[in-house]
């Protein structure tokens, strides 16, 4: 048995898979925000009733929102900022008896669709996640790709290639640098762009109702949110050259992104023809849970 953690900034949730990827149990808690040890306790809590009613005792991986430093063994890139410089690799294998995988949760995004989800064929995959940020996880022949620096597939704090009229410096990015892919590509981004446009705030869930719906303005604003898209993924295509590029977040759920944007992205890709597959992940909210238990795999 697999016991996954997704260690997210509102929730943990805890699945228990088989060796064929059905989910056993689930277990989901608020999280202490602001309270590493109450953290820790509420991790514990759950592998243990997650045992209990299994019936065993599982393997473990967790799913972090930022990443375990190779230098000094401690938590970096948290958005979950409670975590940050926290030694959250010795403490809970110590605290679980037993040794504990840790991967970055996009990554674990993306090897849950590289295991079994909409890219279970594929030998190299790019996962993405557009949300209230915007992440990406490598996974090479179902093993995570980290990197040296455990960064392998932070591609939304590069800047956006290719900057047009407008987007050069571009908008401020919290990690201290402006003009990332982030504040182009993220939910709040396109929420901004329209704002800018409009001079009225709507979601992105709304500005997509409304262009299906044949409006105009918005329409415009996210035909430019597409073609910001595939030159993003433009340049990770070039330098990964992946089978398939699967996505989840929030914005995932726009239907029209997966024909507009292999459309688009052509004149950004160094090759005379491109077999990517650009599709919706397969396990929607679930596939970060359910990579951290395939850690194990």
């Amino acid at each position: 048995m697999r016991i996954g953690i997704d260690l997210g900034g509102t929730k943990i949730e805890a699945v228990a898979i088989d060796d064929d990827g059905v989910v056993r149990v689930r277990r989901r808690v608020p999280s202490p925000r602001e309270d590493y040890g109450r953290t820790l306790t509420a991790v514990i809590d759950l592998v243990r009733e997650i045992e209990r009613d299994a019936g065993t005792r599982g393997t473990i991986g967790v799913g972090i929102p930022g990443t375990i430093s190779p230098a000094t063994g401690l938590v970096k890139n948290a958005n979950s900022t409670w975590l940050n410089g926290r030694p959250l690799a010795d403490d809970l294998p110590r605290l679980l008896e037993r040794p504990v995988r840790f991967a970055n949760d996009a990554n674990c995004f993306a090897l849950s669709e590289a295991v079994d989800g909409a890219a279970a064929d594929a030998d190299v995959v790019f996962g993405v996640i557009i949300g209230t940020g915007t992440g990406g996880g490598v996974v090479v022949h179902r093993r995570v790709v980290e990197g040296a620096n455990s960064i392998a597939g932070e591609w939304g704090h590069n800047p956006m290639p290719a900057p047009r009229d407008g987007e050069w410096p571009g908008p401020s990015c919290y990690c201290g640098r402006t003009g990332c892919i982030e504040t182009f590509l993220s939910g709040p981004a396109l929420a901004r762009d329209y704002q800018n446009a409009a001079g009225r705030i709507l979601t992105a869930s709304s500005i997509a109702a409304r262009a299906c719906e044949g409006d105009a303005l918005a329409s415009q604003v996210l035909a430019r949110y597409e073609e910001r898209l595939a030159r993003a993924l433009g340049s990770i295509i070039n330098v990964l050259d992946p089978q398939v590029i699967v996505v989840g977040g929030g914005l995932s759920n726009i239907d029209r992104l997966y024909d507009a944007v292999p459309r688009l992205w052509a004149p950004y890709i160094f090759s005379d023809a491109v077999t990517t597959r650009f599709v919706r992940a397969a396990h929607g909210d679930s596939s970060g849970v359910r990579g951290a238990a395939w850690l194990w795999d």
